[in-house]
């Protein structure tokens, strides 16, 4: 199992975790990691400690290659991070991975993350502070792990923005563990004395001192045992420090840091088990699949080829059909978008057709005209009404054929997002794609020979005698639109949402309205709840037409005008409306026309709208005039049968002849015409990306059995140290003090006492991450050994409590400190 420790501080940043890979290593692993003056650490670097029998080193970056020299691992991190930003001390969030393997490792997940600093340098960007900072918190808020908030001894503690920022994401103190660094630098003089014993600026876990190798040891490369030699010789030689020498050092901190892991592995460990239980189940399924996977097992092929084959049946049914787990909730699809050209988009067009009724009238007259050549007639032809049917059925194949069109699009989409499923077996995937849209192909031809089939049967026979057929006898002069309007009542036929567009900024701009449409008239609402109405206009002389979208605006726009030229909303000539999507306003559009509002008609001749038509009217006799009267009607009700029965014949025949067919073939001829046009290894060949996937998949499974056996191997009661009591940390209660200056109440310095022997300073530094528990009275030794300590004059009393008493210096050197002759 992997926890993790993030460090973050003003220097000194890899320091602590290159002491403890060394310390966790018994010495044994090189010195890897870059280290310099100013920024070294520019990226993020996720360093994972496995314990294995070899010790070798991998990047996640270079997948495959493992590095066993680690001066060469060093110069990989500083070739990848110059790689990512540059060589003139950029920064970037994006993390290296490392794994070190290793017999002499702990498994450890540590994080080594850039310092915090405040002025861009090179390339780094102005806002650098920031930056740092959001990429610190990426990290350190994670509640699984533990905060290592290192700062120098040679600055004000209290300005310390590692402890400021953990504060920030610990405010309890539960997971931060303060690690002072630096104390052989401070000033003659000065100590961290009072900070270590966790009485000044006080942390809940406590801090830990260390001292870490110089540069100059590093590039020396001083032995590690003899850097923790010279450490421990340091705070045992210290008079401010000897009496806790047993709780400050890279040891300690490494012995604390164990304890704290421990800790935390148990109080995670139920969650834990859960998370990865979870997991487990949620691949068990697909992992079955891939126990007993052989690529070139032929059964297996066969056998996959097959559930393939039958899977894409099953889903393009499902998409006709409606059925299905998997429903869009998003937009139409399959065949609700079929249903929808069948009864929404084919009936506009075929309305689209329709004749315009001056035009209609005059060619009606040249009818009739022509059929009584020089006489005069005195009855209404016959010939007039047949010749001007059949001209108006031969309008009606144009939107036949763009619905058999449409249906065609429709379904081969369908059947690529069929065919999405078989991505892990491209070659399958194309071919079937392609033997499917070909016979779609192939049943266009036949099908638009059947709807030119119907239109045919149509023309050829004009059935008089028809139920709904209002004949001669009944075709009376009168008002068609207000005969199919009092048939159809004032029924509701639409509601539903619109913006109403042209509404000017100066009048509040556009509105979106509740709108209520019905056979007679259009009523719009504040709301849906249909209480406040806003305004109710009259279908009567009212047409539709498209306008294009403006340059600004997402929504797809069509007016309503009115065709005797007079203002349909107050002030407006047309009341233009809006919609989200296409598909609204052509459903809007259809719900129109079964309201009698019909589009606009494209081409007007030049006649009509020079007012010729008018004239021409108004020259008729009569006699002719009731006649025109009388086939114009004639026309109309038998036109509205035959709307009717290719309205209703049209969508029964491409369901036969295209997409039951489709489905027909897919079931019974897809599988045989697979094997026939290509072999079967070629098209069961898996893509490497499918490949990849099963292995990740294959690794995780068995990555997530491991981790639960070793869970369960664990023993939960593993002994532990109790959390230590709350503190008062009001003093991290973060003020902002200008750069440079000190507030005496926000920011208290460190007691400072004058040793009374100049303290030794080793010339090697360590390292580490750690807490110390309350100092006790320290051990008391022989007389003799070494004078008394005095404290400082006039120290300002303890503000958490009575300053602690000064131990006298042991009488003895300690214990494994070699004797000079100063007496150490």
């Amino acid at each position: 199992m992997v926890s993790g420790y993030f460090e973050f501080q003003e220097s000194c940043t890899t320091s602590k975790v290159r002491s403890f890979i060394e310390l966790n290593g018994n010495g044994s692993l090189k010195d890897f990691l870059p280290r310099g003056s100013g920024i070294v650490t520019r990226r993020p670097l996720v360093l994972q400690l496995i314990n294995a029998p070899t010790e070798h080193a991998e990047f996640l970056h270079c997948k495959g290659k493992k590095f066993t020299d680690f001066d060469e691992v060093r110069q990989e991190i500083e070739q990848e991070t110059d790689r990512v930003t540059g060589s003139n001390r950029g920064i970037s969030s994006i993390p290296i991975n490392l794994r070190v393997y290793s017999p002499n490792v702990l498994n450890l997940t540590l994080i080594d993350l850039p310092g915090m600093t405040k002025v861009a340098v090179g390339d780094q960007p102005q806002d650098i502070e920031f930056q740092i900072r959001d990429m610190l918190m990426q990290f350190v808020t994670k509640e699984n792990c533990l905060v290592l908030a290192v700062s120098p001894a040679n600055t004000d503690l209290a300005n310390s923005d590692a402890l400021k920022i953990a504060k920030e994401v610990d405010p309890q103190g539960l997971r931060t563990i303060g690690v002072i660094t630096k104390l052989d630098l401070m000033d003659e003089g000065t100590d961290a004395r009072d900070i270590l014993e966790n009485k000044l600026l006080p942390l809940r876990r406590g801090y830990i001192g260390v001292v870490n190798r110089s540069q100059k040891d590093i590039d020396g490369r001083k032995d590690i045992q003899a850097a923790l030699a010279a450490e421990r010789k340091f705070f045992l030689s210290h008079p401010a420090y000897r009496h806790m020498a047993d709780r400050m050092g890279t040891p300690y901190l490494q012995k604390v840091l164990n304890q704290q892991l421990t800790n935390h592995i148990r109080d995670t460990l139920p969650a834990l088990r859960n998370k990865l239980q979870s997991q487990l189940l949620s691949i068990e399924k697909e992992v079955e699949e891939y126990k007993n996977f052989r690529p070139d097992d032929p059964s297996r092929k066969t056998k996959a080829l097959l559930q393939m084959v039958q899977q894409f049946s099953v889903d393009f049914e499902k998409r006709i059909e409606g059925s299905g787990d998997q429903i869009d909730t998003y937009e139409l699809s399959g065949g609700a978008r079929i249903n929808r050209i069948f009864h929404e988009r084919f009936p506009f067009e075929l309305v689209k057709m329709e004749f315009d009724e001056k035009e209609l009238r005059r060619e009606i007259s040249y009818a009739i005209k022509n059929i009584h050549g020089i006489r005069t007639g005195l009855f209404t032809p016959d010939m007039a009404f047949e010749t001007i049917v059949k001209k108006q059925i031969l309008k009606i194949k144009e939107p036949c054929l763009k619905c058999v069109d449409m249906v065609i699009n429709e379904l081969i989409c369908t059947v690529r997002q069929c065919t999405k499923k078989l991505g892990q077996y491209p070659h399958l995937r194309e071919e079937m794609d392609r033997i499917v849209t070909t016979h779609i192909r192939d049943r266009e031809g036949r099908t638009k020979q059947q709807v030119m089939l119907l239109i045919d049967i149509e023309l050829s026979y004009m059935n008089t005698n028809h139920e709904d057929f209002i004949g001669f006898a009944n075709a009376q002069p009168r008002s068609n639109q207000m005969s199919k309007k009092k048939a159809a009542g004032n029924q509701v036929i639409r509601k539903g949402w619109l913006t109403i567009n042209n509404i000017g900024i100066m009048k509040g701009g556009a509105k979106e309205y509740w709108f209520v449409l019905t056979a007679e008239n259009l009523s719009w609402y504040k709301d849906d709840e249909e209480k406040e109405k806003k305004y109710m206009l009259p279908l009567d002389n009212l047409k539709l037409r498209d306008i294009e979208k403006g340059f600004m605006s997402s929504k797809h726009i069509f007016a309503l005008f009115n065709t005797e030229q007079r203002n349909v909303y107050k002030d407006y000539r047309q009341l233009e409306l809006a919609c989200e999507t296409q598909e609204e306003v052509d459903s809007w559009k259809a719900s129109f026309l079964r309201a009698g509002v019909y589009p606009e008609r494209v081409g007007q001749s030049e006649n009509e709208e020079n007012g010729s038509g008018d004239n021409f009217m108004h020259s008729m006799d009569p006699q002719l005039e009731r006649q025109v009267e009388t086939i114009r009607n004639l026309v109309d009700s038998y036109m509205g049968i035959v709307n009717k029965t290719i309205r209703d014949l049209m969508p029964k025949t491409i369901m036969h002849l295209m997409i039951i067919n489709t489905k027909d073939f897919i079931q019974s001829e897809l599988l045989a015409q697979l094997y026939s046009c290509a072999d079967q290894n070629i098209l069961m060949e898996e893509s490497p990306e499918q490949a990849q996937r099963r292995d990740d998949m294959l690794r995780m499974y068995h990555a997530l059995k491991e981790a639960l056996n070793i869970i369960g191997d664990i023993n939960t009661t593993t002994s532990s140290t109790p959390l230590p009591p709350p503190v008062d940390d009001s003093w991290l209660g973060v003020r902002e003090i200008p750069s440079g200056r000190r507030s005496p109440t926000s920011s208290p310095t460190p007691q400072r006492r004058a040793p009374a022997v100049p303290p030794v300073r080793p010339l090697s530094r360590g390292p580490a991450p750690g807490p110390p528990p309350p100092s006790g009275p320290p051990p008391q030794g022989p007389p003799g050994s070494a004078p008394p300590i005095p404290s400082r004059p006039g120290a300002s009393p303890d503000p958490f409590g009575a300053p602690p008493q000064v131990p006298s210096r042991p009488n003895r050197a300690p214990p494994g400190v070699p004797r000079d002759r100063q007496g150490f």
